[in-house]
């Protein structure tokens, strides 16, 4: 089996050290998630194990011939060649292994011929598991599911994006098939199809990982063992993402306790110095305590450890019916995004608009947030509307000439000014980091202090497009719980996994060859959906040695046992819509009831209430209803009796 060790590892800028005594395995079996702080060395660690920085010390072990493939986080830089080809370059190791085996044929009636065959051997089956042969069919199955369509496959690189960049380069990467791969934060720049696909690929994927990712879903479904890099020392945790925050956090509790403790103990040291100080009979008693508070090694709750907290201010009141689309249309020249789209954006409700890249997410929001109104049928305000909208662009409202403090200071209300260090600290600005002016601000600083200004701003609807893009996971977690326990309405478009399964009360799916889809509650009927549709691509795209053989069967023995684990959630929750529609029936029987008696229909202001909550209870029963056959659909998908 092919290794990669890595044995007391130092490497330090100037006065500062980066990385101190890290060691760490890696095999073909490896799926290892690399954890850390923002701005930690993460980077640097994969920087280094590939080469790219010299180490000051360290040793290293590999099997001979290993190949290591790495996708950096930033800095792509392709060829000037088509999609296809620069996908193609990945074969090139495999090329040379096709050309040496020819050349051995024509040497087997020489010398070493039992030697020489057996190495012809050894290079066919290996060019067989990578379907060397069939290597046109790979190529563009792994295009395809990293969201290319064949249209693309000719076009220059240099005619797409940083992100659809970093997809090319991804896309070389899996063709070379590597023994080990290390991936610095794969899906900033996927839609969610393609991050569905990247996972089941990888979860087949027959070799050594390493990854870095701030999704946790992601992670949770790809890695067994987390390192956490913390002040250049690296830990290691067993079991998936998930399982490390809890060892984690039993971690914390156990620190605070022992805090507490010595706390207490402090507390009474000093207690008795204070007390006995000035008695001469005391001296040394008081001069012992002294010395073993100056010698005692004060326990400190890691800043990366700490639990970040955010709340909205509280969600002026709104209508139930929060915003009203009818028929809109959009077009870019001959390009449709949208025909004739009509929904309602409820109180209370978590809309979020998933789809491939260009399909017109964002246009939404922006329609949404009458930031564009070109556009043909209506957008509705309901009664009392006020919104919050964030978006890449956001950062522009910013005053260059202000401090980071000041910018914040500029939108909060007063009863916020108190803890707005602490709240930008939750955003990643610490120290003195809150002097800094704007003007000076990376892109990604300027994107999270324009969120916050949106988040401290009174609304009542918050439309957010990719709020998490430059949060690490303690802040995203940060983010998800305030916005979990805001009052108002929240449509949003993300790519984080995570952040959609724990946060979405529905789903708008917009696909550039089909009309939108809604999916009312449930992610992971969502997921499940999207691979069914991609289910060819992962069968197909064959990543390793093993998943020739074995992709399809894990594929369907996976498939077979979320579709049972999702027909348990749906019924569960439709027999649950049921008892409520029953409830709100009672209800509405009891009114009729009362409306019936002759004290109650001759007095007008009780009838008219009456009316009122009648109509609601009917609206509420048809909603529930809609939701209910919406569910038992889903349920007779699944093949659920």
């Amino acid at each position: 089996m092919v290794t990669l060790q890595i044995q007391n590892l130092n490497l330090s800028f100037g006065e500062r050290d980066i990385l101190s005594d890290v060691s760490f395995t890696l095999d073909g079996h490896s799926r290892a998630a690399l954890a850390g702080a923002n701005g930690c060395g993460k980077t640097t660690l994969l920087k280094v194990v590939t080469g790219q920085i010299a180490a000051d010390s360290m040793t290293l072990s590999k099997t001979k011939g290993i190949c290591i493939s790495y996708l950096p986080q930033s800095d792509i830089v392709l060829p000037d060649k088509t999609v296809y080809d620069i996908a193609e370059e990945g074969y090139e190791r495999f090329r040379l292994l096709h050309e040496e085996a020819e050349r051995l044929r024509g040497e087997l009636d020489e010398a070493n011929y039992e030697a020489k065959l057996g190495r012809v051997n050894e290079i066919e089956e290996k060019l067989e598991e990578v379907a060397y042969e069939r290597r046109r069919g790979r190529i563009e199955q792994i295009l395809q599911g990293l969201g290319f369509h064949r249209g693309d496959f000719t076009r220059p690189a240099r005619e797409f994006s940083g992100g659809y960049q970093m997809r090319i380069a991804l896309s070389r990467i899996l063709v070379e098939d590597p023994d080990i791969l290390l991936l610095d934060e794969p899906t900033n720049y996927l839609d969610i199809e393609a991050i569905v696909w990247l996972k089941a690929y990888l979860k087949a994927f027959d070799g050594g990982l390493m990854l870095v990712s701030h999704d946790v879903d992601f992670l949770d479904d790809t890695v067994d063992t987390v390192y956490e890099l913390f002040k250049g020392r690296l830990t290691r945790y067993s079991g998936n993402y998930t399982s490390y925050l809890r060892q984690r956090e039993a971690q914390i509790e156990e620190l605070k306790r022992r805090w507490e403790a010595q706390q207490d103990e402090i507390e009474k040291t000093e207690r008795f110095i204070e007390r006995f100080r000035y008695k001469a009979t005391k001296a040394r008693q008081v001069q012992s305590r002294v010395t073993a508070l100056e010698k005692m090694e004060r326990i400190e709750i890691p800043e990366h450890l700490r639990k970040l907290s955010f709340s909205f201010p509280p969600a002026p009141h709104s209508g139930n019916d929060v915003l009203i689309v009818e028929h809109l249309a959009k077009a870019y020249g001959e390009h449709v995004i949208f025909r004739d789209l009509s929904f309602i954006v409820r109180k209370g409700e978590r809309l979020a608009i998933a789809g491939r890249n260009g399909t017109g997410k964002s246009t939404l929001l922006r329609l949404m947030a009458g930031v564009d109104a070109d556009h043909g049928g209506t957008i509705r305000d309901g009664a009392g509307l006020r919104r919050g909208y964030y978006a890449q662009e956001s950062e522009k409202t910013l005053d260059p000439a202000n401090t980071v403090l000041q910018e914040v200071e500029s939108i909060a209300d007063t009863r916020d000014i108190p803890r707005l260090r602490k709240l930008l600290g939750s955003f990643l600005f610490q120290g003195d980091d809150v002097d800094k002016r704007v003007s000076v601000l990376s892109g990604g600083e300027k994107s999270r202090l324009a969120l916050l200004k949106i988040l401290l701003h009174p609304a009542n609807l918050l439309l957010l497009d990719e709020p998490t893009n430059h949060l690490d996971i303690n802040a995203k977690d940060m983010l998800l719980e305030a916005v979990k326990a805001y009052d108002g309405t929240v449509v949003f478009v993300s790519h984080d996994t995570h952040f959609i399964k724990n946060l979405a009360t529905r789903i708008l799916y917009l696909s550039d060859d089909d009309q939108p889809v809604f999916f009312e509650g449930d992610y992971d009927y969502f997921e499940y959906k999207l691979e069914e549709k991609e289910k060819a691509y992962i069968s197909k795209a064959e990543p390793g040695r093993r998943e020739a053989k074995v992709s399809a069967t894990a594929i369907d023995h996976r498939a077979q046992k979320e579709r049972r684990n999702l027909a348990q959630k749906l019924k569960k929750e439709a027999d649950a819509t049921l008892a409520t529609v029953a409830s709100l029936e009672d209800r509405i029987r009891d009114i009729d009831s009362q409306m019936a008696l002759p004290e109650v229909y001759s007095d007008g202001a009780r009838i008219s209430t009456l009316v009122k909550d009648k109509e609601s209870l009917e609206a509420q029963v048809e909603e529930l209803n809609e939701k209910w056959f919406e569910l038992s659909t889903q349920l007779e998908e699944l093949g659920d009796d």
